[in-house]
């Protein structure tokens, strides 16, 4: 059995069975963190105050990872993660990416409330 394990492997070598995770230059780094604070900000432009909306960067097996989250005042929190690609990373995210993404999360949030107020909340107009 001692080779029939895919994450056997010597320390600090790759494990079989995983791809190496590729190193991100710091101007790679910087769009990347760039971008996904503009998602952040954006996000906060679409929703009232009691929302709370955060960010993460990480490096998961396939590369980096970014992960935008909202946490509404009532109901669970709505996230969205994604994994850039090589050229994202060269030429930066795409505006409207951005501006899908920003969007996609407040309307997944404010449905989260509506969702957990379940008919509580009297509309103010027709």
């Amino acid at each position: 059995m001692n080779g029939n394990n895919p994450y056997a492997g010597a320390p600090g070598v790759v494990d079989a069975g995983r791809p190496e995770a590729a190193e991100l230059s710091a101007a790679q780094k910087e769009s990347l963190r760039t971008a996904v604070a503009g998602i952040v900000s954006q996000t906060r432009t679409y929703l009232p105050e009691g929302y709370t909306v955060g960010s993460e960067l990480s490096t998961g097996v396939n590369g980096p990872q970014a992960t935008v989250a909202v946490q509404p005042p009532v109901g669970n929190p709505v996230s969205a993660g994604f994994t850039p690609d090589a050229d994202d990373l060269e030429t930066g995210l795409d505006q409207s990416d951005r501006d899908e993404v920003a969007r996609g999360l407040a309307a997944s949030a404010a449905l989260q409330v509506m969702t957990a107020m379940d008919g509580k909340i009297t509309p103010t107009g027709r």
